[in-house]
């Protein structure tokens, strides 16, 4: 008997000291433990019905933001802390979906190094910023490669192929074209899709989070101004992605400009410029694996001499031409991903941003009232405090602004008035829409 108890202790106190251990990592890095996150609150896909977009059977109309630099931000532990904060004032304000890039090819905290090889680190990172966006019941419209230098582009893919002694042209555009770059782009996509959350456990290709996929943020290919060679490209990739994920949204991720071929290059487009860049807005999301347009609104780009009120005027007939295709041509929801002001217009005042931000908003407003295809707008972008140096002369902190900050909110409450709100954004909305 005094035997068989020296044994059972000599188990006992092995075992409490190792429960001791974990307890004690529990206590101090709870934070940072898969554990630690709850699948909370319980969200269901974001599905497409006709010309609009529904959750849980009820219309939902969108008030969304660009936070880029999500990812980018979560490797490091000094600026992670970024991420939650701008999730939980964007749910403060209503917001429902962010987009942000999914990608960082070959640069700074990249995470695809090289074709088909990937930073773990910067993948968890990813990770991360899907589980905090969970928490407060906020979507993220994914971005997966750039047509621009920032970030890689298709022009780390093209550097790639030629390095690799593969490489049809040094031409950027082969990204479109050549059949080893759109290998190792549909490798990319398959891994992103297939990724398992180490936070959460949830596979992306399953996760209700993510609100949908955009194949690439600005497409344009002006080495085939007819538009073949682009159409062609989104076919396959959008096919692709079908293949392997059947349950999210795809968007191409368009500026909306209509092709060489469309009565509206002259009536709408802002410029004869627009026509010749190998895009098409209703051509490029026509295909059916394509399940909603986009569109982009910057007209300090695209005017150097209208007034104010003349890119206003602008702007909404812009945006009721693309909302009017989306319903009677399309058949589909069209989504404003990016719109902005630029502050560095001569006599800026960001009492002109906040008409810019009021005119975008009653355009969509007024689609939501009817049931149309104006689908949401994403403002172009929202930061943090003690990010200067990740903005450009679009980003705001929305909240440093009390006029704009009440925009925002109030585009929210009137959006959840004309078609109630879903289940994520209940108790948000409650505070904010008294």
């Amino acid at each position: 008997m005094v035997k068989s108890m020296m044994g059972g202790n000599s188990l006992v106190y092995p075992i409490l000291g190792f429960a001791s251990c974990i307890v004690f990592l529990y206590l101090s890095f709870g934070d940072f433990l898969s554990v630690n996150y709850k699948i909370n609150p319980k969200l269901s896909f974001v599905e497409r019905n006709g010309s609009n977009f529904i959750v849980d059977g009820k219309l939902f109309y969108i008030n969304g933001w660009n936070s880029y630099w999500f990812m980018d931000h979560a490797v490091h532990d000094y600026s992670r802390p970024r991420i939650k904060e701008m999730l939980q004032a964007a749910a403060k304000m209503g917001l429902t979906v962010c987009r942000t890039w999914a990608f960082n090819d070959g640069d700074y905290n990249a995470l695809q190094i090289a074709p088909g090889q990937f930073d773990e680190r910067v993948f968890k990172a990813l990770d991360y910023v899907i589980a905090e966006a969970r928490q407060v019941g906020i979507r993220l419209l994914f971005s997966l490669v750039n047509n621009l230098q920032a970030y890689g582009g298709k022009t780390q893919y093209v550097k790639w192929a030629w390095d690799e002694g593969v490489g049809l042209s040094a031409s950027n555009d082969s990204f479109f074209f050549d059949p080893s770059i759109r290998l190792y782009f549909k490798n990319y996509v398959k891994t992103i899709l297939m990724r398992k959350n180490t936070i959460t456990g949830v596979v992306y290709r399953d996760d209700p989070t993510i609100f949908g996929w955009e194949l690439i943020n600005e497409p344009r290919c002006i080495t085939d101004a007819s538009g073949d060679t682009l159409q062609d490209w989104i076919e396959e990739m959008s096919s692709f992605i079908k293949s392997i994920d059947k349950k999210h949204m795809l968007t191409i991720g368009l500026e909306g400009f209509y092709g060489p071929k469309s009565p509206k290059k002259t009536t709408i487009n802002p410029e004869f410029w627009a026509a010749d860049l190998g895009a098409d807005f209703i051509r490029n999301s026509a295909p059916s694996t394509v399940d909603f347009a986009s569109v982009h609104i910057y007209p300090d780009h695209w005017f150097k001499k209208k007034s104010l009120e003349g890119k206003l005027k602008f702007v909404a007939k812009w945006m009721r031409s693309h909302i009017e295709d989306g319903e009677q041509v399309l058949k589909k929801p069209v989504m404003f991903t990016e719109f902005g002001l630029s502050d560095q217009n001569k006599g800026f005042d960001p009492a002109q941003r906040d008409q810019f931000y009021k005119t975008v908003f009653d355009v969509i407003y007024e689609s939501a009232k009817k049931k149309g295809a104006g689908g949401g707008s994403f403002a172009w972008q929202f930061f943090v405090e003690g990010m200067e140096d990740y903005n450009d002369d679009f980003g705001i902190v929305p909240w440093k602004r009390a006029s704009t900050y009440q925009i925002i909110i109030e585009h929210s409450c009137r959006l959840a008035k004309a078609h109630g709100t879903i289940a994520s954004q209940k108790e948000n909305l409650k505070q904010i829409c008294r």
